[in-house]
């Protein structure tokens, strides 16, 4: 029955279009060509794609359309669950192409034909192609730079080093008729016909195939290597701007500009590139292309290896298959550890913070290996994002960019350039000029995106592959260089609607979906191909229908592959923990600040380290596992508002910045998603970020950096990329005379249900610096996400029970001492209070101090109390509840957050499923904001309140 089924994928399961019909008109209809062209030679006049490199593009291009029709196959018999699909925007094979397969990518999901080119270039059984060699930019023509032109200092694409740590050639994405439009440097795609003019030519790369037998093991007659040129016709379609990140100016080297001897060419070798072959007679039922019946076989040769291989994987994540290479079934992601292809989810614009993030990360990273400090003995083995000077490129759609998330990460790329800090992060917008039905307003986006300070604008239209990979490879060349965001803005349509159940006739007029249609990309490259004499209609149809066969080859495959079976394989990735290694860290760490660090560790501390300078606060327990973390942790970054010069609102990170410089410790833009983003970035790049929120009421700006995008990582990507994050909070209430709600919110009903995420509430000096110890070890072990949710009202609090006991305060634990006061995260601290056996009272924060007095009060009238301190709010101490809970038979659960969504509904949720058959009660705030001064006590829990439910227990 699936192969009845399979004989109609190309038929029956399309769009009202029929695209793969059209597809077949526009081949057929394409003339024969008049001539012959060697595949190994240029495909333009100085230009550096070869015929051969561009037909492996048409490769990919194709692959990824034959993967959308196999999709709406799929979904056709319920076998398929994703139809997003990429028919449209295959012009991003080229920008994949200008690229290093080490350049780590972020990329939306039409995608198709980027992830087959990335996959290729990995490929280590493709052949090595000639380095391509650096040509001088030529003198602009224009007097002075405009608007989207390229200045006459554009870097030009340097060579390739000999120790071949870049990946070597060139390669294209789509190309369109010679007659249609070519990259734009102005807003919107360009108008005029042929060829785009070059505003400022700047060189090339170039390069020819080398002698290799085929992938497959076909052996076929090769031609030679064509010979270098150089390339004349590149745009790059900069922007000015009065800051000047848009302009390159002449004699001008900025700071952290890569000399060009150290910037290998940003091209890399064809996806399984494979020699040119000579032509020789072929049996086929079509007319011969070609004089005398020959046909041109440099089309003719076994399907990429590297392309099936890409094909599998996608085919494998719209069917929900265990066996997915990066979410393993979970979710349809573009993600593959070995291709630096991070897995991004459908949120919109959520990725493109964190790809901010990792471009600073890679730049601080490459910093700190170019002055030797990145692997200094004794520093944590970090993941490299690459090579020295590697780029971040990040792609989405045209309606994303209204997003918030999206305007965050351009403001910060921006504002970080402006102050003269490097992000190398390459943004991709995708323009189809849709967001599903609603329309992006003409000219909108380019308008958009040029007036982004300190991001500068290349444009390119993505029916014209040719003109694509010069534009992109300009683009990336500069941000490679420069070390400077750049946005390259690609004009694209949208085949077969948003999805497989978007009538798009519903809200498009008929011209309007033909006029896209007239502009297949796809079909754009073959007509390239066949005006270049390098194969016919009927010899690129006969491709289009090979690489359809394998995909749907492989999509019946698939289908018999199992699926996840029970919920434990489903969670497996999401927040693994190992206690023992993260005890040992710990201990191993205690045992270093002891020993070979205990001379830094002293000097770090001023002579005076904290164990000897008596009790202390809260806040000043936190500065100093702060300080000892990154003394501990070499890839360790402290940053948010206001946390580096005034050393936190409070003075928590105080002295953090003059200890250990403005590299580690540094001051953000007020912008939680950014800080967030930032954090995720450089978590995925290998470093152990700890940003702060500086109150819980600004986290709900942001929370979806925390819910979609840390949290899911280790879930769509099953362990292979992880973002280590230990966030710290100021939060929670009873701030005396301060603040109304934004400063004393009590709601942590966002982060509890986020699955995996480690929720830790210290209250306590001592438990605080051993918890914050327990968080970085575990980040650093487990890439767990944590919040480090701090009870501002308890910072500088000294007395518990009488003005002047100071028994608030806590003595720091001695290095020697850390790992037998290790803290494991989801362990309760019990205090005992008169005989302990008459009631057990549950609570965290700032109720821990309340209850203690409360408990002090209850003894006086001999009533004997248990108080847990849960410590931890995710996971909860579910164990250590039950033990006490049963120890009392009466609990109180006293939850300083809300009654509705607070945490005291998860602990008597937890007592009732563990069977708790005894006497329960809950004391909780009221619902409602936090209002300023005095009101507050009136929807808080109070020490009255708690001895009151006590009581009442022990009355029933």
């Amino acid at each position: 029955m699936r192969g009845v089924r399979l004989s109609v994928m190309l038929s029956d399961v399309t769009t009202p279009q029929d695209l793969d019909d059209r597809f077949r008109e526009s081949l057929a209809a394409l003339a024969t060509p008049p001539h012959r062209t060697d595949p190994a030679r240029q495909v333009t006049e100085g230009g550096a794609l070869t015929g051969a490199q561009l037909l492996d593009l048409f490769d990919a291009q194709v692959t990824s359309r034959q993967l959308d029709l196999a999709g709406r196959w799929l979904r056709s018999f319920g076998e398929g669950y994703y139809t997003i699909g990429s028919a449209g925007h295959e012009g991003n094979a080229a920008v994949a192409a200008a690229l290093r397969p080490t350049d780590p990518a972020l990329l939306h999901y039409r995608s198709g034909a980027f992830y087959c080119v990335r996959a290729a270039q990995a490929d280590p059984s493709a052949p090595s192609l000639v380095p391509p060699t650096a040509v001088p930019p030529a003198a602009s023509s224009s007097s002075s730079p405009s608007v989207g032109s390229a200045e006459s200092s554009a870097p030009a694409v340097p060579p390739t080093p000999p120790d071949g740590s870049a990946v070597q050639v060139a390669r294209a994405g789509e190309a369109a008729d010679a007659t249609e439009t070519g990259p734009s440097t102005e807003t919107g795609p360009s108008t005029e016909t042929g060829p785009s003019a070059a505003v400022g030519p700047a060189g090339r790369p170039t390069g020819g195939l080398s002698v290799a037998p085929d992938r497959a093991g076909t052996l076929e007659r090769e031609t030679p290597a064509g010979s270098d040129q150089p390339a004349t016709n590149a745009v790059a379609a900069g922007r000015d701007s009065t800051d000047g990140a848009g302009v390159v100016e002449p004699g001008v080297n900025p700071a952290a500009e890569v000399p060009a001897a150290d910037d290998p060419a940003a091209a890399v070798p064809l996806a399984g590139s494979r020699p040119a072959t000579v032509t020789a007679p072929v049996t086929t039922t079509r007319p011969a292309a070609g004089d005398g019946g020959i046909r041109m076989t440099g089309v003719k040769r076994p399907v990429p290896r590297a392309y099936t291989d890409a094909a599998r994987d996608v085919l494998r994540g719209m069917v929900a298959s265990s066996q997915e290479p990066i979410a393993g079934g979970r979710h349809k992601v573009f993600g593959r550890a070995d291709l630096a292809v991070v897995p991004t989810t459908s949120t919109i614009a959520s990725h493109l913070p964190r790809a901010v993030g990792m471009g600073l990360a890679v730049e601080r990273l490459r910093r700190l290996d170019a002055r030797g400090e990145a692997n200094r003995p004794g520093a944590e083995p970090e993941p490299a994002p690459g090579a020295a000077d590697a780029i971040v490129v990040c792609s989405f759609g045209d309606a994303s960019i209204n997003h918030a998330s999206a305007t965050a990460a351009f403001n910060t790329a921006g504002w970080y350039d402006h102050t003269g800090l490097r992000i190398p992060v390459l943004f991709v917008c995708e323009d189809n000029g849709l967001g599903i039905s609603v329309r992006s307003p003409q000219g909108w986006v380019a308008t958009a995106l040029r007036s982004k300070p300190g991001i500068r604008y290349f444009a390119a239209d993505g029916a014209d592959l040719v003109g694509t990979y010069e534009v992109a490879v300009e683009a990336a060349a500069w941000v490679r260089r420069q070390r400077r965001p750049a946005v390259l803005h690609l004009t694209t349509v949208r085949l077969m609607g948003h999805a497989g159940a978007d009538a798009e006739s519903a809200y498009r007029p008929a011209s309007e979906i033909a006029a896209d249609v007239a502009r297949d990309p796809v079909v754009a490259t073959a007509r390239r191909l066949v005006d270049a004499g390098l194969a016919s209609g009927p010899e690129l149809l006969d491709r289009y229908d090979e690489i359809g066969w394998q995909v749907r080859r492989i999509a019946e495959e698939v289908l018999d592959e199992p699926k996840l079976a029970d919920a434990a394989e489903v969670i497996a990735p999401l927040a693994p923990r190992r206690p023992v290694r993260v005890a040992l860290a710990v201990a191993d760490a205690g045992a270093r600040a002891a020993g070979t660090d205990a001379a830094t560790r002293a000097e770090a501390f001023g002579g005076k380290p904290p164990e000897l300078a008596g009790p202390l606060t809260l806040a000043q327990s936190i500065n100093a596992a702060l300080t000892d973390g990154l003394l501990n942790h070499p890839q360790m970054a402290v940053f948010g508002e206001d946390v580096a010069a005034k050393g936190g609102v409070y003075g928590v990170t105080k002295g953090l910045r003059d200890r250990f410089g403005a590299a580690r410790v540094f001051d953000t833009l007020l912008d939680e998603t950014s800080i967030l983003g930032l954090g995720l970035g450089a978590g995925l790049a290998g470093m152990l970020p700890v940003p702060e929120i500086q109150y819980l009421a600004y986290l709900h700006n942001a929370e979806d950096q925390l819910r979609g995008e840390a949290a899911t990582m280790r879930f769509f990507s099953q362990g292979a990329w992880r973002n280590p994050m230990v966030v710290r909070v100021a939060g929670l209430a009873y701030q005396e005379g301060f603040g109304g709600h934004f400063h004393n919110d009590n709601s942590v009903a966002v982060l509890r249900d986020v699955p995996g995420l480690v929720i830790a509430v210290p209250a306590r000096p001592d438990d605080a610096a051993a918890m914050l110890r327990t968080c970085l070890a575990s980040a650093a072990v487990d890439g767990s996400v944590c919040v480090f949710l701090e009870p501002i009202a308890l910072y500088h609090t000294r007395d518990l029970y009488t003005d002047g006991d100071g028994e608030w305060l806590a003595g720091y634990a001695e290095p020697g001492a850390w790992a037998g006061g290790h803290v494991p995260v989801g362990r309760a601290r019990v205090y005992g209070v008169g005989s302990a056996d008459d009631v057990t009272i549950i609570t965290f924060g700032n109720g821990v101090r309340m209850s203690l007095r409360a408990a002090s009060a209850l003894a006086d009238e001999g009533i004997g109390t248990r108080v847990v301190d849960l410590r931890w709010l995710a996971p909860l101490p579910v164990a250590d509840l039950i033990r006490e809970a049963a120890a009392t038979g009466r609990v109180l659960v006293v939850d300083e957050t809300r009654r509705s969504g607070g945490v005291g509904e998860g602990v008597i949720a937890a007592l009732v499923d563990a069977g708790y058959v005894g006497a329960a009660r809950r004391v909780a705030a009221v619902d409602s904001f936090v209002p300023l001064g005095p009101a507050a006590r009136q929807v808080l829990v109070s020490e009255e309140a708690i001895t009151q439910g006590a009581r009442t227990l022990l009355a029933r």
